[in-house]
């Protein structure tokens, strides 16, 4: 470390300091004094001594430090220390790895180098001793491994890493050569030579199917020492076979795919399972089966849109829903477009119907036999007097045929969807639109989700409101004039009318939540944990229109196949974690989650599967090409439990050099604290000598 004093100003100030010290000090003390001469020449140097310093303060020194480091040639020891290592390894070979590495480590460290072992333990602490490293670890993820190797050494000086595995990689990514900056040498473990084995290499489905939607499930089968003869696949739902096929093992091929044809039942959860019968002389079968959760949900939301005669409004309405991939329309105009034979639909959009005159009577008609949600848009050409018999929670006693020009306006109250400010601020900028001058009564029950806006003042007038019995469910938009509100929106923001769309989108929804989809969903956050595993569910919660909501309180009773019950109260956190229920015993469990949203109790519930398969156990054969590949892309090397010597050999032989490092500091003199307590000792050494001896 070297050390350097420097000032802001020219070394000469120092002189003008030295001579404002003595000349303080010369005139202080030069007259004739009651105390010997010795003891005045020394109070004069203690006073020289304090004015000095005190003036060389003043130019601002300070103490620059640098402290040089000696950083050695790092190398990490990355040991796979799965099961699969111990199981497959032969017994020669892993004890000449258990003997070598520790030898391995002290020849490096005696050869200048810093040596640390990593290992595939689920905590950070690392074994004391090599030659006694438990091969316990119940998955191998060597990305991961790795990974945080590098990431520990960054920017230091690591040599090299040196990793011991058997290749087998069954948890994570395959770790690739180009993510290493430093050469990897590694260390081949296992064994090369397959087991007669049949095995379920991967299962790959949508998570999510559509009711009456057929959808596939395909398996990938691996088998070694089966050849030329065939197996029996079979599809499997609780304890029930759905299908089964025997499968040809061809001659040359190590793997193949078969696929399994199902059509979604009843919206709700399943579980399906496919499964490999064990044959005679397989090496283990706990490897056979592999399972599938599909969640089956209703499919497109069917909306009618029908109106009593061609308007610009049908236009906006269409264009709206089409807009929305999660809708599927249909169009019907009496005498123009009729409504199809047999056409299904899940809500309507009524537009000036029922009309006058009886126009569109037998449409209308068709519509309220099939008791579904119904969007009443009321215009010109609207008969107030039936619509009022409809029950839609609202009724209009006009006066005359006169209009009100209106712009909508957000009623805070209502919580069944939210109107952002974004949207507010569009709705404040639509031009006026004609709806129906008179009384306006809401029934028992009705909300009003828009006010009537008569140019800038708002008025108790609804005009949007959602009404109706629980089976019956209605909604009303009391203007026809919704076509300009979306065109003035979408020449003012650049062709996207996203309040306008998002409105009649969210009508929809609320018309139809029971029909869309779950305001609470509780699930599993894979289809299937192992016994190792920290088993945990996530969480969603929506409001009416199916907005996302965070922090809701949930509760949760979780069961086993034995039938005993846990229960859990938490809630869901906008940074998306999980309830974490640490690791279970296999086996089936199901849960119900129950939550109050909005005031409306909703609840949701599921199963999960954990299973007792030791992943270390499903595949025998080493992947040595990995190790090769990894080793030859970082210009490293690979080696056998044999090789360790000549593996610390080559090391040395790289000549990795220490890594030198400056670190410079910059200190104030005057913020060191001791220079205070030094000062303040002179002048009190002074003062003590001047008071014993007769005069201060």
């Amino acid at each position: 470390m070297n050390s350097l004093l420097s000032t802001q100003y020219s070394p000469w100030f120092i002189l003008v300091c030295l001579l404002v010290g003595a000349g303080y000090a010369a005139l202080q003390y030069s007259a004739q004094a009651p105390w010997s001469r010795r003891r005045n020449y020394a109070l004069a140097a203690l006073r020289f001594a304090v004015v000095s310093f005190l003036c060389f303060l003043l130019l601002g020194p300070v103490i620059k430090t640098s402290t040089t480091h000696t950083e050695r040639p790092a190398v990490v020891l990355a040991v796979d220390n799965s099961q699969s290592v111990a199981l497959f390894t032969p017994k020669a070979d892993l004890a000449t790895l258990q003997t070598g590495l520790p030898r391995l480590a002290e020849t490096l460290r005696n050869k200048g180098f810093e040596v640390e072992t990593r290992a595939l333990v689920p905590s950070p602490l690392r074994p004391a001793r090599l030659d006694s490293l438990p091969y316990s670890a119940p998955a191998t993820d060597l990305d991961g491994l790795l990974g945080a190797a590098t990431r520990a050494y960054a920017g230091r000086n690591l040599a090299a890493v040196v990793l011991l595995s058997d290749g087998l990689v069954n948890r994570g990514r395959r770790p690739a050569p180009t993510e290493f900056g430093v050469p990897l040498y590694a260390v081949a473990l296992g064994d090369t030579v397959a087991k007669r084995d049949l095995r379920l290499t991967g299962l790959a489905y949508n998570r999510i199917a559509f009711s009456g939607n057929t959808f596939p499930l395909e398996a990938e089968l691996g088998f070694d020492g089966y050849a030329g003869g065939s197996a029996t696949v079979e599809l499997r739902e609780g304890r029930r076979v759905l299908d089964s096929r025997r499968v040809a093992l061809p001659a040359g091929r190590k793997r193949l795919k078969t696929s399994f044809q199902l059509t979604a039942p009843a919206p709700g959860k399943r579980r399906y399972e496919i499964r490999i019968v064990p044959q005679a002389g397989e090496f283990t079968a706990l490897n056979n089966a592999r399972t599938a959760f599909v969640e089956v949900v209703k499919g497109k939301l069917r909306v009618l849109l029908a109106g009593a005669a061609p308007h610009p409004d049908l236009k906006a309405l269409r264009a709206a829903i089409r807009a929305n991939d999660n809708f599927d329309l249909t169009l019907a105009l009496p005498g123009v477009v009729p409504l199809p034979p047999g056409a299904a639909f899940d809500v309507a959009i009524l537009h000036q119907l029922p009309a006058q005159n009886g126009l569109g009577a037998d449409l209308l008609a068709q519509v309220l036999a099939r008791k579904v949600p119904v969007f009443f848009i009321l215009g010109a050409q609207s008969d107030l007097p039936a619509y009022n018999q409809l029950g839609a929670g609202l009724a209009i006693t006009p006066r005359g045929s006169q209009t009100d020009d209106v712009t909508p306006a957000p009623n805070p109250s209502f919580t069944r969807f939210a109107t952002d400010e974004e949207a507010a601020r569009r709705y404040a900028d639509y031009p006026p639109a004609p709806a129906p001058f008179g009384d306006y009564r809401l029934a028992p029950g009705a909300e009003a989700a828009l006010w009537q806006r008569v140019g800038r003042l708002p008025t108790a007038r609804p005009l949007l409101v959602f009404g109706g019995a629980a089976d019956a469910r209605r909604a009303t938009l009391a203007t026809d004039g919704g076509w300009q509100w979306r065109l003035a929106e979408a020449v003012a923001h650049d062709d996207r009318p996203e309040a306008y769309d998002r409105l009649i989108i969210r009508t929809l929804q609320l018309l139809t939540q029971n029909a869309a989809k779950k305001r609470l969903d509780v699930y599993p956050t894979q289809d299937a944990f192992d016994s190792q595993d920290d088993v945990t569910l996530g969480a969603e919660t929506y409001n009416a229109v199916f907005e996302r909501l965070y922090d809701q309180k949930i509760d949760l009773a979780f069961t086993d196949s034995a039938g005993h019950t846990r229960r859990f109260s938490f809630a869901n956190a906008s940074d998306g974690s999980p309830l974490r229920l640490g690791q279970l015993p296999a086996g089936l469990y199901r849960y119900r989650a129950t939550a109050t949203l909005g005031g409306t109790a909703q609840q949701d519930a599921g199963e999960l599967l954990v299973q007792s398969q030791p992943l270390e156990a499903l595949e025998s054969r080493a992947d040595h090409n990995l190790l090769a590949q990894l080793a030859r892309g970082t210009k490293g090397a690979l080696y056998y439990p044999a090789g360790l010597d000549k593996l610390a050999a080559d090391l040395i032989k790289q000549n990795f050099k220490p890594v030198l490092s400056v670190e410079e500091d910059q200190q104030d003199l005057i913020n060191l604290k001791w220079i205070f307590f030094v000062i303040l000792a002179f002048l009190g050494v002074e003062w003590a000598v001047r008071k014993y001896s007769g005069k201060v």
